[in-house]
């Protein structure tokens, strides 16, 4: 049996840390996100970075050296400030911080710590995320989130980072979006066969390489053993991060879709109980909810439904809904009572100016909803840099920033400047 007390030993004996300055806290975040994975590079003792040298694969290309963060995240801050904004959203990688079962690198703590300190110097909140999808090869390969244990040693991890950063530290998130794995079932775009059948051989390639009968990742391969897990890992990492700072605001961020019912109310109930309310539940000791929107999903008698066709289009066909933000953040405060975070809003756009409209449209649907009451913590845009998009690897183009793909030159786009002067303006109607 494993005792809570056991995760609230880890933080005992740590300095109390002073209040943030309660203007920095109170302030709207205007900032922009990033994850370890898809921006720092050669993550080689990721699970992920496993799966995406085996063959077969499901990942259109291997992450590589992706933006080379790990060396320009200097760099990425500087922009971060001079566009004008206030607030940077990065995740810490647990596989580089304990890349061997107990075995902590006090290198990578520090290294982190540092863009903490540089966040804080250059008058940018730091916002970390503990957990961005990825976790340790030798964790996947003892069983994942399926082991017993598991939330215990995520709590140990946690604990190593708050003790080497928590001071700093401006808003903390356990995890992201972890109910996006079980959203297979409420999603217009299932895999079929063939895919589930891909996905078994490439997580069987991997276990095979790790020298173990299983490789257990949230995000590929049946979750619903996972979920459990997960929810209470979240619990025990928030404890942990608490015991160390007992003042620092943690959430987890959550994929919310703004949800409509076209006929479907029963099905629309039936999806916000399986994909929302577990993890409102885990949450509700948390301090706000972290929301990442990126589209509206309509939900009919028989399941998800096609956009109306009076739905507006963007150039590709795809629906143009950058209000969806809007709803989304309302439900989310209405289910919880609790101060909502916007932690990722964004599009896929080859062309830079359907961006530039996008993101007015969508921060008016932000403020709109303030002022009908909603507690709003910040608007994060996803994200700063062209980054490595998971399966679709470098494809997808949701950066504010362009990268180079041989010498990482960084290019700021126009859609950045537009973020950055509604930011410094206070919003879009001031």
């Amino acid at each position: 049996m494993i005792d809570r007390r056991q995760v609230l030993a880890l933080g005992a004996g740590a300095m109390a840390t002073p209040s943030l300055a309660r203007s920095r806290r109170d302030a709207f975040l205007w900032g922009v996100a990033t994850a370890g994975h898809q921006v720092e590079g050669n993550n080689v003792n990721a699970d992920i970075w496993l799966l995406e040298q085996m063959k077969p694969t499901l990942f259109a290309e291997p992450s590589g050296d992706a933006c080379d963060s790990l060396h320009r995240w200097d760099e990425d801050v500087a922009i971060v400030k001079a566009l004008g904004l206030n607030a940077y959203r990065f995740s810490v990688e647990w596989a580089r911080i304990e890349p061997v079962e107990g075995q902590f690198s006090q290198a990578y703590l520090d290294h982190y710590a540092r863009i903490v300190d540089r966040c804080r110097a250059s008058g940018l909140a730091p916002i970390v995320t503990f957990n961005h999808f990825t976790t340790p090869r030798w964790f996947a390969a003892r069983g994942g989130w399926e082991a017993g244990d598991a939330p215990v040693l995520y709590a140990r991890f946690c604990d190593r980072v708050a003790r080497a950063m928590a001071r700093g530290i401006s808003h903390a998130l356990t995890f992201n979006e972890p109910n996006l794995s079980i959203n297979g079932s409420w999603s217009r775009f299932r895999p079929d066969a063939k895919a589930l059948a891909a996905t078994q051989a490439m997580i069987a390639a991997a276990a095979k390489a790790s020298g173990s009968d299983r490789f257990s990742v949230l995000n590929a391969g049946d979750p619903t053993p996972m979920i459990p897990g997960v929810l209470r890992a979240h619990r025990l990492g928030r404890e942990a991060i608490k015991a160390v700072r007992g003042d620092l605001p943690v959430g987890m961020s959550l994929a919310i879709s703004d949800d409509m019912s076209v006929g479907g109310d029963a099905l629309l109930a039936a999806k916000r109980r399986a994909y929302y309310e577990p993890f409102f539940e885990a949450g509700r000791d948390d301090d706000f909810v972290g929301v990442q929107t990126y589209e509206r999903t309509y939900i009919g008698r028989n399941g998800p439904a096609d956009a109306p066709a009076a739905t507006p289009r963007r150039p590709n066909g795809k629906p143009y809904e950058p209000d969806a933000i809007g709803g989304s953040i309302r439900y989310a405060h209405r289910a919880t009572g609790k101060p909502i975070l916007v932690t990722e809003n964004g599009i896929d756009a080859t062309d830079d100016a359907e961006r530039a409209r996008f993101i007015p449209a969508a921060i008016a649907a932000v403020e709109a909803a303030r002022r009908d009451g909603v507690p709003v913590l910040g608007y994060i845009h996803w994200s700063l840099l062209d980054n490595f998009e998971w399966l679709s690897g470098y494809k997808p183009r949701y950066g504010l920033v362009a990268v180079d793909r041989v010498t990482f030159r960084r290019t700021v786009k126009p859609s950045a400047h537009v973020l950055g002067q509604i930011a410094q303006a206070g919003g879009t109607g001031r």
